[in-house]
């Protein structure tokens, strides 16, 4: 089954994509596509969106679902285009709304940062209030979904009124192994068995970009270190202590707030990784399950049992780490509200200081989806009643939450939201979200982030995602950033 959509701005047409599939995630939504001329299958609605008689900047815009006598018009300055484009998103919302019957949690915010409008208006000065009408009348967002935005922006901004950003930068250290890829994953993720042999060379282009960072950004102050991936801890201990020694000797750590290394999958974890992360100042690892559920754990591709976790989880107290996250994942195959509550009992029993809530986002390139045949008959189960549970035990932890973000095509419309108590906030995981500050990025896909604190600007490099290329190519990905840094900075 198929919706259609017709409009005469061309511009408009993945915003309205994106709304709509919002509304219905399980349609085919077709905008303006030739595979509408070939479609044979049933139709649920044909909707238009139409823009016409410009007059002295002046815009008739006209939105409706044929058939129905559901119609919304309305006159706008089309030459202001995001306003345009929201009032017309506020047109289609309203009448899906009323021919839906369905609510979306966050309005007409199709976009990845909601908290970054409350942020935005709470540093121009605007009160709670404010802040509330202009998200509940401009965006359509709800009640609840207000507060959680407007609470998450003010520790935000408390937690970053340290941070120097003109002077200041982050680093991130990008490792693509991983000891299998999870059926959600769309991630460049490499099995770290079949890699073995290239694993050592790996390191050792990463520690040539190492030592370009270190001399192109020696005037800068090093905000945040974080080892992503992938899996950092799928690498051998040795190849561990090498990167870490490296860093710390490269690098001035006087201004560095956080150091974290995403431990991630419990199968990679040993005592003796964890003891060369503590060795070298390490300050934040994950742990993260996704789930508490040993049948889910088996569908979804990870090779390890709930013991485990406990198991590494409790050895990584032992040895000292007093701030681990743990993340988990809402909308697995066949998980119920009770799956997802039992996985919050268990973690509540373990007591992380951190723990991240995602809605899983089914993404084109992950296992899921491209087959998607095989797992028709699971079900996806996310909605307000399961967020608001984990935020509850959230809460019974003395957690309160501190960042968040959206993807597309997320279960159930919602979104992923860190929790941490009180000193524990990943520093790094908000100014990735805020883009407030350069995020120097090395390895394998990675992107760095130019941020001009002067006007908001952001210009980004990337680095090849390929494993072997980005081996046999370091120097010219280090020619690349040189040249880009020396274009940025002249």
């Amino acid at each position: 089954m198929a919706i259609i959509v017709h409009t005469n701005k061309e511009e408009l047409e993945y915003d309205i994509w994106t709304l709509i599939r919002a509304f219905y995630p399980k349609r085919e939504v077709l905008v303006n596509n030739e595979k509408i001329v070939k479609y044979s299958g049933e139709i649920d609605f044909t909707m238009y969106v139409q823009v016409d008689g410009a007059e002295d900047r002046v815009t008739h815009i006209c939105s409706y679902i044929k058939g129905t006598g559901i119609i919304e018009e309305k006159s706008c300055d089309y030459k202001n285009f995001k306003e345009a484009k929201n009032q017309i998103k506020r047109q289609i919302y309203t009448i899906l709304n009323k021919y839906s019957e369905i609510t979306l949690p966050w309005g007409i915010l199709t976009g990845i940062r909601p908290a970054k409008l409350a942020v935005a208006k709470l540093e121009s000065g605007a009160g709670d209030d404010e802040v509330r009408k202009y998200l509940k009348e401009e965006y359509f967002v709800t009640d609840k979904k207000i507060e959680l935005g407007l609470e998450i922006a003010k520790r935000e901004i408390e937690l970053l009124k340290d941070i120097d950003y003109e002077n200041g930068y982050s680093l991130y250290i990008g490792i693509p192994f991983c000891p299998t890829t999870c059926l959600y994953c769309s991630f460049t993720s490499y099995p770290v068995s079949a890699y073995k042999e290239k694993s050592d060379l790996y390191v050792d282009a990463v520690i040539q970009e190492i030592e370009f960072a270190r001399e192109a950004f020696k005037e800068k102050k090093l905000n945040a270190v974080y080892f992503g991936g992938g899996t950092p801890t799928a690498l051998e201990a040795y190849q561990l202590e090498k990167l870490l020694k490296e860093i710390r000797e490269k690098f001035d750590f006087t201004y560095c707030k956080e150091f974290t290394v995403e431990a991630g999958r419990p199968d990679s974890i040993t005592e003796d990784k964890l003891l060369v992360l503590k060795k070298y100042g390490v300050t934040r690892i994950s742990i993260n399950p996704q789930t508490m559920k040993q049948r889910t754990l088996d569908i979804i591709g990870r090779n390890h049992t709930v013991e485990d976790v406990i198991e590494k989880f409790n050895l990584a107290r032992s040895i000292g780490f007093d701030n681990i996250n743990m993340d988990f994942i809402v909308g697995l195959p066949d998980e119920t509200y009770e799956d997802v509550e039992n996985s919050m009992k268990e973690v509540l029993r373990l007591n992380p200081d951190s723990m991240t809530i995602h809605s899983l986002a089914i993404k084109r390139a992950s296992r899921l989806n491209m087959f998607h045949n095989n797992y028709k008959e699971m079900t996806i189960e996310n909605n307000m009643e399961i967020m608001n549970m984990t935020e509850r035990y959230a809460r019974e932890m003395n957690m309160g939450p501190y960042y968040m973000y959206r993807q597309k095509n997320m279960a159930g419309n919602m979104e992923n939201v860190g929790y941490a108590r009180v000193d524990k906030a990943g520093i790094y995981n908000i100014l990735i979200m805020e883009e407030k500050q350069t995020i120097l990025a090395l390895g394998a896909g990675a992107v760095t982030k130019y941020v001009f604190p002067q006007g908001g600007r952001i210009e980004r490099v990337d680095n090849v995602k390929n494993v072997d290329q980005y081996i046999d190519r370091i120097s010219e990905m280090i020619k690349k950033k040189r040249e880009f840094l020396w274009k940025m900075l002249s």
